[in-house]
């Protein structure tokens, strides 16, 4: 029995290994090839549009800058993605990591549905690792003569038990994913920044709702959100959904009208009851908001063949951790998933050492964060940061929040972004973490401007506070955590809010090979 065992064990491995070793041999042959036809960016014609209509003045008041609105609120988030599709009247690109088949999900594929109704071209451009189970949906808006959807490193096998196999046997490959966000309107307006597209980042989810930001952009910068965007449409990683996938015209119409009656349904009436309460989408309608506006600020990413590129100085990293360096007094960072490295610990302690400049960081307790493994990535540098002189807090899981049907009481952190010196700033998809750094493409906004970095500032203090975070920091050698909003202040001995099974997992997870994934 003992040998009937071991051999079924032997053979199991041996053909694990020659899965994988197939995998890593054949390489790229394994990935479906790149199919789609070459498409660029609509070039923008005076007055062709209501977007271009609404635009040209106030961009004539500010030759040469770009208009700068933060979006830190869900429901504005939403609210600009929704009507700048309604008032787009040439082109929408979309890209994102996730795009959740969900409430606001079928929302905003309505939006692009009836643009694309209008005349208006749409593209999107997805991440495959997420849209396993969503073929049927992306291939009925696709199926539309305006629409056209393409993938990010695909997987051939769509769904089930040929999917897991491809997933093990390309293990070294499907590990690179298009971690960026974009949502670019008649190639006027632009909203790049931390959201996915669900209801957990629209403060639309019954459970929890992201904290995260975006920045939305309306001038010069815009282009160069578009070329981005034109890059990866173009790159041989992205294949159009309809290669990989067919489903029946009937099956396609049953989606379709689903997506178009839920859309239209008292649920979602709801939702956009409440978006159009907000204060900041009444302001836009009564054109009271007050933009940014600086001449000083970028739109940046990772080339979408990162993996393949021999030129890493020309990752979206260098850039920013050259920004960071250059700290002269207080470099303050936002990032739910931080696995700094020894690398990075060690250029943050020499910010504090060699310049006396204050580090600040806000991220997710263990309780917080979504995905417990990073957290067991973070555990093993907090004692080492903290004895370097950076301060740590730590986002509280029952952050203050509206509470109602959509709105919840739980959050979890989702922002990244940084300010250094009240002057420099960044705001966009990239963590400070290994995965960012190597594995994934990443995308945001780079800027120099006062004004601006002020705004991004009160945010991070926002975050840090009392109510959202706690403050971690050492005693006599153990970590402490302080909740500041308890009057007294109460001073906790283990990981707030969590269980043993979270604490031990991400203890675990931080004893194993595996930070160069997370």
């Amino acid at each position: 029995m003992l040998s009937r065992a071991r051999r079924i064990a032997v053979w199991g491995l041996f053909s694990l290994a020659l899965l994988v070793g197939s995998g890593v041999l054949l390489a790229d042959r394994l990935m479906p090839p790149a199919t789609g036809l070459p498409g660029f960016a609509l070039p923008v014609k005076p007055g062709q549009t209501a977007l271009d209509q609404e635009l040209e003045p106030l961009l004539a008041r500010y030759p040469g800058q770009t208009g700068a609105i933060l979006l830190p609120d869900g429901l504005d988030a939403f609210a600009a993605r929704a009507m700048s599709a309604r008032q787009a009247g040439r082109s929408l690109d979309l890209q994102y990591y996730i795009w959740h088949d969900d409430l606001t999900g079928h929302l905003l594929m309505y939006e692009a549905w009836k643009a694309a109704e209008r005349g208006v071209r749409v593209r999107m451009l997805l991440d495959d690792i997420n849209t396993s189970g969503k073929d049927a949906a992306l291939l009925a808006l696709d199926s539309h003569q305006n629409i056209e959807i393409r993938v990010y490193n695909p997987f051939r096998n769509r769904d089930g038990v040929g999917r897991v196999i491809e997933m093990l046997q390309r293990m070294f490959s499907i590990t690179y994913r298009m971690h960026n966000k974009a949502w670019i309107a008649d190639n006027q307006v632009a909203i790049v920044g931390g959201r996915n597209v669900g209801t957990e980042y629209f403060d639309a989810h019954n459970q929890t709702n992201f904290r995260d930001l975006d920045v939305l952009l309306f001038g010069p910068a815009v282009p160069q959100a578009s070329a981005i965007f034109d890059t990866f449409w173009n790159s041989d990683a992205v294949v159009p959904i309809a290669e990989l996938n067919r489903k029946p015209r009937r099956k396609l119409e049953s989606v379709l009208a689903g997506i178009q009656e839920e859309a239209n349904g008292r649920v979602a009436r709801r939702y956009l009851d409440r978006v159009d309460l907000s204060p900041n989408v009444r302001a836009y309608i009564a054109k009271e908001l007050t933009p940014y506006w600086t001449d000083r600020i970028r739109v940046l990413s990772d080339p979408p063949l990162k993996w393949k590129d021999n030129q890493p100085g020309e990752y979206l990293v260098s850039e920013l951790f050259e920004v960071v360096r250059g700290t002269q007094r207080k470099a303050l960072l936002i990032s739910p998933y931080f696995v700094p490295g020894d690398e990075g610990v060690a250029a943050l302690a020499a910010l504090v050492r060699e310049r006396d400049a204050h580090v600040g960081v806000v991220t997710n307790s263990l309780a917080a964060n979504d995905v417990v493994a990073v957290h067991g990535g973070y555990a093993n540098y907090r004692k080492d940061l903290l004895r370097t002189g950076v301060k740590l807090y730590e986002m509280r899981p029952q952050a203050s929040s509206d509470s109602s049907l959509f709105g919840s009481s739980g959050a979890s952190l989702h922002t990244k972004a940084f300010v250094v010196d009240d002057r420099h700033g960044f705001i966009g998809s990239f963590n400070i973490d290994p995965r960012s750094i190597d594995l994934n493409t990443e995308m945001g906004v780079l800027f120099e401007d006062e004004a601006l970095a002020l705004a991004l500032r009160n945010e991070y203090l926002r975050l840090a506070g009392a109510e959202q975070s706690y403050w971690v920091y050492l005693d006599d050698g153990e970590l402490r955590w302080l909740d500041r909003a308890e009057d007294p202040p109460v001073v906790l001995d283990r990981e707030p809010e969590s269980g043993w099974w979270p604490r031990t997992l991400a203890r675990v997870v931080g004893w194993l090979p595996v930070e160069s994934q997370l």
